[in-house]
């Protein structure tokens, strides 16, 4: 029997199967349903990070792989990390080349557990899943475990200066927002808050 979905730090209950844990038909299902409607809010991070040239990159929660994808273009190495099966295989099967080329790894874990040695990485990403963490703080403490000296952390929500119709009902109340800025001020010395037109980004650098 499959263990229940954790209740996410900002409601207590258990986010729907669809969005915390695809499986099943369903799941592959939305997981090609997310390849579209998470594809202009990849496309703005991307302009937001910038050149990768000689980073590894930790993309948490990648669903169907539309990031890892543009992630792999630039940047020297890229993991994966998703919780759900489904989601792994097709993140598999859509980047089969750079998997045999060394240049990406799409392995289970999710944000508390990441499954990746200290200091690994230069860069984590993860795009519109820290709402539904069941504990934010353990996130936050694992990304910046497995980041190196002046690793960047970029966490990315529905939101910006204009949510899309779809995203309009899972933007985040002011006081959630800052609950995430205080757990990163927590860990990282240096956070940011940024609105591109689609998300809503917090940015924050090891020391």
């Amino acid at each position: 029997m499959a263990e229940p979905t954790p209740p996410a730090w900002t409601t207590g209950t258990a986010p729907n199967s669809f969005a915390a844990l695809p499986a099943g038909r369903l799941g592959t299902f939305g997981g090609r349903l997310m390849r579209l409607l998470n594809r202009s809010q990849q496309r703005e991070l991307m302009t937001l990070l910038g050149p990768l040239a000689g980073k590894d990159v930790l993309e948490v929660g990648p669903g169907p792989g539309v990031l890892l994808g543009l992630l792999t273009r630039t940047a020297r190495h890229v993991t994966g990390v998703d919780p759900s099966r489904e989601m792994r295989t097709l993140a598999i099967r859509a980047h089969a080349v750079a998997i045999a080329a060394g240049r990406l790894d799409v392995l289970p874990g999710d944000a508390g557990a990441t499954g990746l040695p200290d200091a690994a990485v230069d860069v984590v990403v993860a795009v519109n899943n820290v709402a539904i963490w069941p504990d934010l703080d353990a996130g936050v403490a694992e990304l910046h475990r497995v980041l190196r000296p002046g690793g960047r952390l970029v966490l990315s929500w529905h939101g910006g200066e204009q949510p899309s119709r779809t995203s309009r009902g899972l933007v985040l109340p002011e006081e959630r927002l800052q609950r995430i800025e205080n757990a990163l001020r927590a860990r990282f010395p240096d956070v940011r808050r940024t609105l591109t037109r689609r998300c809503t980004v917090f940015e924050a650098r090891t020391a």
